[in-house]
């Protein structure tokens, strides 16, 4: 695609992004019904489902980049995906309930759930980080200790939801008394009754393709065009490519919310977010090269900025703001001006 021109790189690119988005809707859709009908469970089962429904462009992207060798493309896609995921939230918070006496979003689905899913969040970064200072020469098996110990804290941070879904040893298990009425963990709604088994099979295989599909289109139009604009790879990855890919969750959250989850809005952000992390154990094994020591400065740049924003939700969590400030949450409010400070920053590291 290196030769096509710009207009029509765009308009790729476009396109790409509006099959993910309306592939994604269909992805959430028959992720309910399969999740009920084979009684995958509501962490265990529902959100491996959902986390790799709603991620199925990032995989893409990732394997796609990690065949093509452009691993820079991949390490910034998803590392800069998880804080733009986060900053998803702040939309879902402006535009996902409005109106006079609406609470903000962190208000009405406070739940010590959503707490544990954003500490599991912020641990799983915190490996990012430290696997970035590892020597490239630990690779085994193709496979490195950082990718393996992200992994195995991804299983470990489902288990503990689905124990945090059950009981909590706190008051209202752990809920606000005040708070939405929501179920514990990750259920979500009841599926369609009129949508069977393997009508619901087929229409998730069907939207994944489409999906998979069109995030490898994105990431090679993409890259062609973030070529001919002189933009970085992870300036690229991070931003545009970025907000492309979270369409899904975007799509996702705002139908939760108009259905009255709110906490389930919140739990696809942090679930997916810890899940991205994993595909670095796929980009290892499919390149056969250590990718976190590879990472650079701007990588790990991206990495502490997405936990930054994850505490602050987690903060907004746990004392639950009222006031509402140019139509989002105090909280809202701090994760996107300490978005648009990062990329401000972001922008400095890819010019020195």
């Amino acid at each position: 695609m290196e030769s096509f021109p710009l207009w029509l790189l765009a308009v790729i690119f476009v396109g790409g992004a509006a099959v993910i988005w309306v592939a994604g809707i269909q992805l959430s859709k028959t992720a309910d019904v399969l999740d009920a009908r084979l009684h995958l469970g509501s962490a265990l089962g529902g959100l491996i489902v959902l986390a790799v429904a709603t991620n199925l462009p990032e995989i893409a992207i990732t394997v796609s980049a990690a065949i093509s060798g452009n691993l820079d493309v991949a390490v910034g896609n998803i590392l800069g995906g998880i804080a733009l995921q986060t900053v998803v939230l702040v939309i879902l918070d402006v535009f996902g309930k409005r109106g006079s006496g609406v609470k903000p979003l962190t208000y009405r689905a406070a739940s010590l759930t959503l707490v544990l899913e954003g500490i599991v969040v912020v641990a799983v970064l915190t490996v990012v980080i430290a696997g970035s200072q590892l020597p490239a020469g630990l690779e085994m098996l193709r496979l490195t200790p950082d990718v393996v110990l992200i992994a195995a804290l991804w299983v470990v941070g489902l288990v503990l939801v689905q124990r945090a879904g059950t009981h909590l040893p706190w008051h209202e298990d752990g809920r606000a008394p005040d708070a939405a009425p929501h179920t514990g963990g990750h259920r979500r709604k009841k599926p369609e009754k009129k949508m069977g088994t393997k009508k619901a099979a087929i229409i998730f295989s069907v939207s994944a393709l489409a999906t998979l599909v069109a995030g490898v289109v994105l990431e090679r139009s993409g890259d062609a065009a973030s070529s001919q604009l002189g933009l970085s790879g992870v300036l690229f990855g991070a931003t545009v490519l970025a907000l492309a890919t979270s369409l899904p969750e975007i799509s996702t959250g705002l139908q939760a919310i108009k259905q009255g989850d709110d906490n389930l809005a919140i739990s696809d952000i942090f679930g997916g977010n810890a899940f991205l992390p994993v595909l670095f154990l796929v980009a290892t094994v499919i390149s056969g090269d250590a990718v976190l020591p590879q990472a650079n400065g701007s990588d790990i740049y991206l990495t502490a900025l997405a936990a930054l924003l994850t505490l602050v939700y987690v903060v907004g969590l746990i004392f639950r703001p009222q006031k509402r400030i140019a139509g989002m949450g105090v909280d809202s409010l701090v994760v996107l001006v300490l978005y648009v400070a990062g990329i401000g920053g972001l922008l400095a590291i890819s010019a020195a």
